[in-house]
């Protein structure tokens, strides 16, 4: 079965010609899938023949509320969403003062083995289609009654681990006869693949490279994240420094803040070293408890970002949301999965 949400408008074109019908059926048709329509039942302007021979060859992906959780605090909203092969994933939408944002998975499950992440503890499974990410942005949006204005691709997965899918998703969202979110108001986070940064600076893409950096010394960095061991944190720094020669836009480095392993002042001041040149922004992000890891969250928070500051560095602290409802990434779906496993 062809999935046909996951084409762009040209594809889906080139698709309808294959089929003998007019061109035009092709926007509409794109259309209602990213308006939500569930079947081709519901596309009223094709004919009864279209739609029964649409309904023969195509799938319409569509994601079912396995779980969902709403924080009395702050309005934050955690969705566990099952995928039709029966494969979880989680989204959350959040609300700031300048509109609502949505944090999107890429994967089902991850393989880069951040020691202090929920969302590797069973590893990666498998590749999100384009259509099963707009899926996120869409059915969130959708189910929750507020409108989407800015997407960020940190949930479960490595974006470029999955970069073709993801690079076709932007182009979906992005799109103006679908749901038109600029490319300025999405940032994609990496743990680091340098050759994907590479590509990334290559597209000129208007989105916001934000990288995980979590130490700026190797050592550190490849006891908490393996991928170091392949891609160095000096050779990182030096792929981030192209990046902003070749495209001008200031990289956002996340920074989770582990007690006793990445908090110290010569570390602070590494990376205003490493950053020298490069205009940056350092988010610190005060960790979550995963109960898989030995980990837990700095005390030192409000000196680190002082020493950085005192050093040029833009610093800020991610603000909590969702602290109420497993708001961490990766915990809801470990959650079910554990509760599955307690079934069989």
């Amino acid at each position: 079965m062809v999935d046909i949400k996951s084409m762009t408008l040209e594809e889906m074109g080139v698709f309808f010609r294959e089929l003998s019908e007019p061109a035009f059926r092709a926007k509409q048709v794109f259309t209602w899938l990213h308006r939500g329509a569930r079947s081709f039942d519901e596309m009223s302007n094709l004919s009864k023949a279209l739609r029964s021979k649409l309904a023969e060859t195509c799938r319409i992906t569509v994601p079912t509320v396995a779980r969902k959780q709403s924080s009395r605090l702050d309005g934050t909203i955690k969705y566990l969403w099952e995928l039709q092969d029966g494969n979880c994933i989680e989204t959350v939408l959040m609300q700031y003062h300048h509109g609502n944002t949505v944090c999107i998975s890429s994967q089902v499950g991850c393989r880069m083995g951040c020691a202090f992440c929920a969302s590797t503890v069973a590893g990666r499974v498998r590749d999100l289609t384009p259509a099963e990410m707009l899926d996120q942005v869409l059915f969130t949006q959708l189910d929750s009654g507020r409108e989407i204005s800015n997407i960020v691709l940190m949930g479960i997965g490595e974006p470029l681990d999955n970069r073709d899918n993801v690079l076709k998703f932007l182009e979906l969202v992005n799109h103006p006869d679908g749901l038109n979110i600029g490319m300025r108001h999405i940032s994609l986070s990496t743990c680091g693949v340098i050759p994907g940064i590479e590509y990334l600076a290559q597209r000129h893409l208007q989105l916001t490279l934000s990288v995980s950096l979590h130490a700026p010394d190797s050592e550190t960095r490849s006891r908490i994240m393996p991928v170091n061991r392949k891609y160095d944190v000096e050779e990182l720094f030096a792929a981030c420094h192209r990046y902003f020669e070749v495209t001008g836009r200031r990289i956002s480095f996340e920074y989770a803040m582990i007690d006793g392993v990445n908090d110290h002042d010569w570390q602070a001041d590494l990376i205003a070293k490493k950053l020298n040149g490069m205009p940056g922004h350092v988010n610190l992000i005060p960790l979550n408890d995963v109960v898989e890891s030995p980990f837990k969250p700095s005390r030192r928070i409000a000196a680190f970002q002082k020493r950085l500051e005192s050093r040029g560095v833009t610093a800020t602290v991610r603000r909590s949301l969702g602290g109420d409802i497993d708001a961490s990434c990766g915990q809801l779906r470990r959650k079910a999965m554990e509760e599955k496993e307690g079934k069989s």
